[in-house]
């Protein structure tokens, strides 16, 4: 199976002060794959790299083997926080700029998506509680046909149920190819979806294992990451 993400050692300071060091990780195509780590552990920064967003890293990072920003930007999907958009926006507005923006942007698909969300089109960012963005979030992102999503942290605002619902239907709205690299608190209730785990610690790619090898050892997800930091009283 091809590498669909490759990166290989990657550091990263922002105010001098390092968050990220060394970090080798190799995703293959097809997979859906949970990026763990406590609060600060640097989950968001290695997303924000990948997607091209934040930059002056060393090392190198390749999706659908294109290391160029421009060429990687094309080939992911990054669950960004609407904050580029006026409050007056309407979700269908929203809809067509991402239409215009992206070449593989499916506008039926969002559609669809926005209904399945139970979200009214002509409703404004304004009127929209943080769970409805984030089912906003999560249509736009996945009305992308592309190689790669990354999704941080998409279910903190939704309701229990609805985030049941969507974590089951998320394999239904990707392209068998494409990979998921998604960071969640929710780890039990995504775990039946997940392929791989990777758990970010002491700024590093701390431990990668498939979820078969972890279930092998007679171990939930969640311990297998919570044993990871179990020493620490934090």
């Amino acid at each position: 199976m091809a590498n669909l993400l490759e990166i290989k050692n990657l550091s990263y300071k922002k105010n001098q002060k390092k968050i990220l060091q060394d970090v080798n990780l190799t995703l293959q195509s097809g997979k859906i794959v949970a990026l763990l780590g406590k609060n600060g552990a640097g989950k968001t920064t290695l997303m924000r790299i990948i997607a091209g967003i934040a930059k002056n890293y060393t090392g190198t990072v390749t999706v659908s083997d294109f290391s160029d920003l421009t060429e990687r930007k094309a080939h992911l999907s990054f669950s960004d926080r609407l904050s580029g958009f006026r409050e007056s926006s309407k979700i269908k507005q929203l809809g067509e700029f991402y239409q215009e923006l992206y070449a593989d942007f499916d506008n039926k698909q969002f559609e669809q998506l926005v209904k399945f969300m139970k979200l009214d089109p002509d409703l404004r960012l304004a009127q929209m509680s943080k769970g409805m963005r984030e089912k906003l979030i999560i249509a736009l992102s996945f009305s992308r046909k592309t190689d790669l999503y990354l999704l941080d942290e998409p279910f903190s605002g939704i309701d229990a149920m609805a985030r049941k619902k969507i974590i089951k239907s998320i394999i239904l709205w990707k392209d068998e190819k494409s990979t998921i690299l998604i960071s969640d608190h929710f780890v039990n209730e995504i775990a039946s979806i997940l392929d791989e785990v990777v758990v970010i610690k002491d700024k590093t790619i701390y431990a990668h294992k498939s979820t078969e090898k972890i279930r092998e050892s007679n171990e939930s997800i969640e311990d297998f990451y919570e044993n990871i930091y179990e020493d620490e009283e934090d």
